[in-house]
């Protein structure tokens, strides 16, 4: 194994992978990694030949400026593997090439924290990092095709990373304009029950957080509100209770309360706050008999 020019704190190394952690308090950057490919690979091609010493003293080991495992116990004796004196030493009872042109070829796979202060880097090498390099040629040339091959890849990416952004901001204006035509359908819906102002209803959202903007919007615009909305969002049902805060405090009413008896007509359950909870389910065929539902349920509780 080739020394490394910081402070080692361990490392492992199979037939497959090597991992290799030492300490470092910054993410290493990519530039680099490809300067310690590089130098690796340079060393590889040099075709190193190991020098080994046995039952060496270990003052005379050290002296010889040999790199210990940090954590790892000693004896009086040691083991120095040595490959070029000016460049690796260490002291090491594992397994070692004859000669470092024998690895091949030396592929960094990733970088990574695994604690405070310690990174980790993951290598391959000979036929592994070939393979590893083929694969991703072969994911490239794949990206190319999906892209149409272009001429300029970087360019092309941009293009269709600026287009998609574009797509999203216009469908997310058109989900803006579907909450507010429904909030002003809605509000026209609003009735008087028992003293209170009510609604349920079904709606059209896209993600949850549509159908709690379209909850907070409804409440701000009418006081005194008991509300209850349904929705089917990617394929599966779900329903948010929201109460005017004057209602929650009485203490009468309590949005968990209700959403989670409701929850029973869609196979689910859920949670929250006493004035805004909402709740998940599996049989979204069961949302309308939510909605049916809720009004007794209001009745019944004030």
């Amino acid at each position: 194994m080739l020394g490394a020019h910081v402070q080692q704190k361990g490392s492992l190394v199979n037939e497959k992978l090597l991992r290799f952690d030492f300490s470092h308090f910054t993410k290493v950057t990519d530039a680099q990694l490809r300067e310690i490919e590089q130098l690796v690979n340079e060393r590889i091609r040099q075709q190193i030949p190991l020098v080994e010493r046995r039952n060496v003293p270990i003052a005379e080991a050290k002296n010889l400026g040999a790199m210990a495992l940090f954590g790892e116990k000693y004896g009086d004796f040691v083991r120095v593997i040595t490959f070029d004196k000016d460049y690796s030493v260490e002291l090491c009872g594992g397994l070692h090439v004859a000669n470092t042109g024998s690895i091949g070829y030396f592929k960094i796979t990733a970088e990574s924290a695994v604690g405070a202060g310690v990174r980790r880097i993951e290598a391959v090498t000979a036929a592994a990092a070939e393979a590893y390099v083929d694969q991703q040629l072969e994911l490239l040339t794949q990206v190319r095709e999906a892209l149409g091959n272009p001429q300029h890849l970087l360019t092309s990416l941009d293009k269709q990373t600026e287009e998609i952004a574009a797509l999203r901001k216009q469908l997310e204006g058109f989900a803006q304009q579907s909450l507010n035509q429904q909030k002003t359908q809605l509000a026209a819906q609003i009735k008087d029950l028992n003293g209170l102002k009510f609604l349920a209803a079904q709606v059209q959202a896209t993600s949850a957080d549509d159908l709690k903007k379209l909850a907070y919007d409804l409440r701000q615009t009418t006081p005194n509100l008991v509300l209850v909305l349904g929705a089917e969002i990617d394929g599966k049902p779900q329903l948010a209770v929201m109460l005017d805060d004057d209602i929650a405090k009485a203490g009468r009413l309590n949005a968990t309360t209700l959403v989670r008896e409701l929850a029973r007509e869609i196979q689910g359950g859920g949670g929250g706050q006493p004035f805004f909870a909402t709740a998940g389910g599996k049989n979204v065929a069961g949302l309308g008999a939510a909605i049916a539902k809720a009004e007794a349920l209001v009745a019944k509780t004030i």
